[in-house]
């Protein structure tokens, strides 16, 4: 008989086993030599590449499989009516005021070509000069004072609508499935919620105000030449079908630009934030050189996704600039033949240059705008994508009748075809303390996370009072049961501030009995603020054992009369987490206490104990009755007494 022999492979090995395949592809590494015409063509097939590479993820972000989606234009655009119909004066009042501002300043070039006209005409009287340039002076002045109450304007509309977005954006996040937000990667909320907010407050601050001003300086602009001579509105009207196609396709392709962009962006944080949470693993199994590796592939693809909308915005700049410098041109040669045919005059010529030189700045400030804007626009996408997240819960009328929490037939996975719990039933009676105990990955938490409410399983329900627990608004539920982790905040505030979380209304002598019955009240009293001692944000930083007490004062302020700990102690040392648990025993007497752990010191104080095995309740029963009947529980307890 023939002996396979198989070579278990240590950590290290197994990361290094299978490099995964380079990420830019040779097709867009440029070429070193070539004649100017081959190395044009090569770029052009890069930009070719580069476009169904961004067009690909585009596509994919739109319903990923894991992670956050990205939402549409017409999101983007619908949020923003929104928030400028929240505020239809100060809108109103904006482009009024920049539209008088621009009217202002389009009638200096009026004027001085009526200035050249009278000069050249015989007979005119230095009244009339006098006359037209006190004109022009106070309409500068006019056109300052405009230009100061609506950049006025433009900032508080801005600040406002900035202030109104970053609201949406944290509730929208407070808002997610917490199920969905655990299946992204850590990297792309970070960046969303960071990188995303500041590009998006900024457009929203700047680049909107800008391109109303910018528009409607060049409408009124392109208005006054043709009033000033249509003949000489020629040149630049010839010119805008090219800049409109110009600008157009510039439109069609910048989105899934940035938003690629925004991508790779979320990968590098991604590899960042998990390296330096994993320092010490790297370090100990010598992995350092591979995650450097893998950030400088994560640099390198960013690189080219930046190079594709640099190369948009390169093409965009180039017709632009074809387009500003053409019709100046065009103008003085139509000029100069219409006024020896007697078409035009000289102060019209001159307007209309002016008008031109004119436009160059809000035609270039629209063209950044763009640019500015299409960022921002792929930004808020990103953002928006977040409120694309369906809900994992619809809400019920129906209200608990009773505390029993009952769960049946519960199966759940992670992902498709792979469950991690296969038909469990749990009946709880109120009151009673159950031990879930077993080996590391066999599905201790997730049950404790679906007797939560935390997800709902695939198949079977969790109900409190009959009522299922995913039917139960939010803010009910965590009154009714309420998970505690071995993961735990401390949020910017004060002492009282993070305990009264749930109950805000809760009074002092609340919060110093919770803090009494986790054995916190005592460091807490001699902290010279007391309760109101600042933690976080550079103020106290307290150690892992009492944000954890922190934690559970929270939840006995909450007083929801079923607790699911899991592994609530495993940051307190063994004494103190047994102490912090006899202390806890008086309060929770009258309490259903689902309790999670390695510990089996919590199992031994349990009423019950189940025993999960692969995802399943190999054992169920008291202390005693298990350890007597010689099965799992039994071994466990042995390994753990010897």
């Amino acid at each position: 008989m023939n002996e396979t022999t198989f070579e278990l492979r240590g950590s290290a090995e197994t990361w290094r086993a299978d490099p995964p395949p380079p990420r830019v592809p040779p097709g867009l590494i440029p070429p070193r030599t070539g004649s100017p015409g081959d190395r044009l063509s090569a770029w052009r097939r890069r930009h070719q590449l580069r476009a169904r590479r961004a067009a690909e993820f585009y596509a994919s972000s739109r319903q990923p499989e894991r992670g956050l989606p990205v939402a549409d234009s017409s999101a983007v655009l619908g949020f923003v009516r929104g928030l400028i119909a929240d505020r239809p004066l100060l809108a109103i009042a904006l482009v009024v005021l920049h539209a008088l501002a621009a009217v202002a300043g389009l009638l200096v070039p009026f004027i001085l070509g009526r200035l050249v006209d009278a000069v050249t005409a015989p007979g005119t009287g230095s009244s009339t000069v006098s006359r037209l340039a006190l004109t022009v002076a106070a309409i500068v002045v006019g056109q300052a004072l405009l230009t100061f109450l609506a950049l006025a304007v433009s900032t508080v509309f801005g600040q406002d609508l900035l202030a109104k977005a970053r609201e949406y954006v944290v509730r929208t996040v407070l808002g997610l499935p917490l199920g969905r937000v655990e299946s992204a990667s850590s990297g792309d909320l970070i960046t969303r919620v960071t990188r995303d907010v500041s590009t998006m407050s900024e457009s929203v601050r700047w680049g909107l105000p800008d391109a109303v001003i910018a528009a409607v300086t060049t409408l009124l602009t392109i208005v006054a030449m043709v009033f000033n001579s249509w003949l000489l509105t020629l040149p630049l009207l010839l010119t805008l079908p090219v800049l409109g196609v110009a600008v157009r396709r510039y439109l069609r392709r910048a989105p899934m630009g940035y938003i690629t962009e925004g991508g790779t962006y979320s990968r590098i944080n991604t590899t960042l934030t998990e390296t330096v949470e994993g320092a010490r693993t790297v370090e100990a199994l010598g992995l350092g050189d591979e995650r450097v590796a893998r950030i400088d592939d994560d640099i390198a693809e960013s690189a080219q996704a930046e190079r594709y909308t640099m190369s948009l915005r390169n093409i965009l700049f180039s017709v632009f600039g074809f387009c500003f410098d053409t019709p100046i041109v065009m103008v003085l040669l139509l000029g100069a033949v219409g006024y020896a045919e007697g078409l035009v005059t000289l102060g019209q010529i001159t307007a209309a240059t002016l008008y031109i030189q004119q436009l160059v700045e809000p035609l270039d400030r629209l063209i950044e705008t763009i640019d500015r804007l299409q960022v921002g626009v792929a930004s808020t996408s990103r953002l928006l994508g977040i409120a694309a997240v369906p809900p994992d819960r619809m809400p019920g009328t129906e209200r608990p009748a009773g505390t029993e929490l009952v769960g049946s037939d519960l199966r759940f996975s992670y992902r498709d075809d792979h469950d991690v719990l296969h038909g469990i039933d749990l009946d709880l009676v109120p009151g009673e303390r159950l031990a879930i105990v077993g080996p590391s990955g066999s599905g201790k938490s997730t049950l404790g996370r679906l007797l939560a409410g935390i997800n709902a399983p695939r198949t079977g329900s969790v109900t409190v009072g009959s009522v299922p627990v995913t039917a139960l608004p939010l803010d009910l539920l965590r009154t009714e049961v309420a998970l505690v982790t071995q993961e735990h905040h401390v949020f910017v505030g004060t002492i009282r501030d993070n305990i009264v979380l749930a109950r805000e209304d809760s009074p002092d002598e609340v919060v110093r009995r919770a803090l009494g019955v986790v054995d916190a009240l005592n460091w807490v009293d001699r902290l010279p603020d007391g309760l109101d001692t600042m933690l976080g944000g550079g103020n106290l930083t307290p150690t892992p054992a009492q944000a954890q007490q922190i934690a559970l004062a929270r939840l006995v302020v909450a007083d929801p009369h079923t607790l699911v700990l899991d592994e609530a102690t495993s940051l307190i040392d063994p004494r103190t987490a047994r102490h912090l648990e006899g202390s806890m025993a008086a309060l929770l007497a009258d309490r259903t206490v689902v309790a999670i752990a390695h510990r089996l010191h919590t199992a031994h104080d349990a009423d019950r104990i189940a025993v999960l095995i692969d995802g399943r309740i190999a054992e169920l029963g008291s202390h005693e009755e298990l350890v007597a009947t010689g099965g799992e529980y039994a071994s466990l307890w042995r390994r753990w007494t010897s």
